[in-house]
């Protein structure tokens, strides 16, 4: 099967193609670092991750560009309210998402631009929608710029929807400088105690499209293959990208890629619903690969609603890999992942990055090994270990590998695996002087311990019991 994506501007899912052979470019659309993250934030760090490890995979060399908006209404209103300077906020709160992006195995972007950072393109960008006639400077003498909908017939065609049933603009304070209520700000005019920047047309900053299309176009090219994203911004942030810059004469993305919001009882997952959990909470209840693994396994365009159940079902069910992976190099020692992922995988992944099918195979192999581990059938538990290893690698899940190996704490393991040998001992005795009782109090603070003991057939193991 050929690889194939559901394209946001066409509704259907199309055969994937790169501009260039050989090479993908792939543009994602980051933090607006107004606060910290939420989970419902990463699940887009995430589900684009695996797409481009999937990429990769199929022998692509992929450039990403992951952008910061590090300039906001959003953020100047926490600096003004905080008494701090607006980019004392951004700071903070991007080295939050790096953070957050890190913890849960997301591959560094290939250049990751800040909007401040460009404000020469953009400008560049402001002189040529001016002179092929679709922006306009505010006649108000304010420093506004507008993009004129009007002008561009196919406005509304990423989004489906029709001008004349859309909204006016809520992205001003005034909409008297406009030529129409749905025109949209590329730039907005100097305000008292705001940050600013000139440009021939008066003091202010970027609007928030704007950003987007100055940035992408630097570092991928005026036309690139996947523009990302969650689905909320598809209207009016995406489609006001795509106007600007196809208005401007770029080809701009070929591809538009959106991944399902996370919610929470319904209700979309923000700040002002007062339901936002935060990457360190989380962390709190399992571990950064169970949060991957959670936000990850979904198809990337479906909705997930967020409960503490489905979280712990989540980290039991990667827990269950990892423990095969565990017993299994436990028996036949160090094992390393295939050459390749087996067919009914790829062609999942292929299938509009269907993860949640691809996973399927892998628990298959797992149930399969833990089969071969019963039977002691040492050449199927290593064929299953490495094919289970290379699809893990794939999606960013693999226990083995240095992101996730010794997550637990590896400096402490020997001496814990030490203690619990102590134990481990004291309970064979109790059972070989047939006092049972004691046998199993042992077992119980053990666990109590958070320490679960396993009886096999090559004698008792023990691990950290989680979730």
């Amino acid at each position: 099967m050929s690889l194939r994506f559901y394209d946001t501007s066409a509704r259907q899912v199309r055969d994937f193609t790169p501009l260039h052979q050989g090479c993908a470019s792939l543009y994602l659309c980051g933090a607006t670092v107004q606060a910290p993250p939420h989970i419902g934030h990463i699940r887009s760090g995430v589900n684009f991750d695996i797409l481009r490890r999937w990429l990769t995979y199929k022998g692509l060399d992929v450039t990403l560009c992951r952008n910061v908006t590090d300039i906001d209404d959003k953020i100047i209103r926490v600096a003004q309210a905080e008494g701090v300077q607006w980019w004392a906020v951004a700071e903070r709160n991007q080295r939050a998402f790096t953070a957050a992006y890190d913890s849960l195995g997301c591959l560094p972007p290939s250049v990751e631009p800040r909007a401040t950072g460009h404000v020469p393109e953009m400008i560049e960008l402001m002189r040529r929608l001016i002179d092929r006639g679709h922006a306009y400077p505010a006649a108000d003498g304010s420093g506004d710029v507008y993009f004129d909908v009007r002008s561009f017939p196919t406005y509304g065609s990423l989004s489906n929807q029709r001008v004349d049933q859309m909204r006016a603009s809520a992205d001003s304070d005034s909409d008297r400088a406009k030529r129409d209520p749905r025109d949209f700000a590329l730039w907005k005019g100097a305000r008292p105690g705001e940050p600013s920047w000139d440009t021939p047309w008066g003091r202010g900053r970027p609007g928030w499209h704007l950003e987007c299309s100055a940035m992408s176009t630097k570092y991928l090219g005026a036309t690139f293959d996947i523009h990302g994203g969650g689905l909320d911004l598809v209207f009016p942030h995406h489609e006001n990208e795509l106007a600007q810059s196809s208005a401007a004469g770029d080809g701009f993305a070929r591809y538009w890629l959106h991944n399902g919001l996370l919610t929470m009882g319904g209700e979309k997952m923000s700040k002002s619903l007062g339901n936002s959990l935060l990457i360190p909470e989380i962390l709190r209840k399992v571990r950064p690969v169970e949060l991957r693994y959670y936000l990850g396994q979904a198809h990337y365009r479906s909705v997930i609603d967020y409960s503490d159940d489905a979280l712990r079902e989540a980290a039991s069910a990667y827990q269950r890999i990892e423990g095969f992976l565990t017993r299994a190099t436990e028996v036949i020692g160090a094992v390393e992942p295939a050459y390749r992922v087996p067919d009914s995988f790829a062609s999942a992944l292929d299938d509009d990055l269907g993860v949640s099918q691809a996973l399927a195979v892998v628990h298959g192999h797992v149930r399969d090994g833990n089969t071969a581990l019963t039977e002691g059938a040492k050449e199927r538990v290593a064929d299953h270990a490495a094919q289970a290893r290379a699809m893990l690698s794939v999606l960013g899940l693999d226990p083995l590998s240095p992101q996730w190996a010794g997550g637990d704490g590896a400096g402490l393991r020997d001496v814990v695996d030490a203690l619990v040998a102590v134990a481990l001992e004291q309970r064979q005795s109790a059972r070989a002087r047939k006092d049972y009782a004691a046998a199993d109090g042992i077992r119980d603070r053990l666990l109590e311990a958070g320490v679960a003991v396993e009886d096999t057939p090559r004698g008792p193991r023990w691990e950290l019991r989680r979730g």
